[in-house]
């Protein structure tokens, strides 16, 4: 794992239900220890409005939008993503979870990438829970930690 990558997680909102702020307040902690780490929150408007606050926030980072139109990965596939964009000095990587309903197309036009967790629907607050443990398995994968368990 390269050392100096700066993740930026940009969501609409913030973690509402105790159990999601929890999970993300421990896995975004953990993070830390492996990555440069920001955070922006925008608020809840419309799916425009909302597009063009994450791509602000982003600023030059490469925007990779949570989208069911993604690709999934593997944590193993995302650990080599994080890894490869880091050798081709990307220094930072803007991961972006939208609002209720969803991304702008303006949005997704812009994003570097499009990234699926699944094809469940999943609620808000977890995906933004699933968000930050997929990427801190990630480094841990990178480091060929014991965390990860195939």
């Amino acid at each position: 794992m390269l050392s100096g990558m700066r993740l930026h997680l940009i969501t609409v909102g913030e973690p509402r239900l105790s159990y999601a702020r929890a999970g993300w307040d421990e896995y975004t902690l953990r993070l830390k220890h492996y990555h440069k780490l920001s955070v922006t929150h925008v608020p809840g408007s419309t799916p425009h409005k909302e597009s063009q606050a994450i791509l602000k926030a982003a600023g030059r980072a490469p925007v990779i939008a949570l989208d069911p139109r993604g690709k999934q990965w593997s944590s193993e596939e995302l650990s080599d993503f994080i890894d490869t964009q880091g050798l081709r000095s990307v220094g930072e990587l803007a991961f972006a979870i939208g609002g209720p309903d969803g991304h702008s197309d303006e949005l997704r036009a812009a994003a570097h990438t499009l990234w699926s967790l699944g094809k469940l629907t999943l609620p808000h607050d977890l995906a933004m829970v699933v968000l930050a443990e997929a990427l801190y398995r990630a480094a841990t994968i990178s480091r060929g930690e014991p965390y990860h368990r195939g």
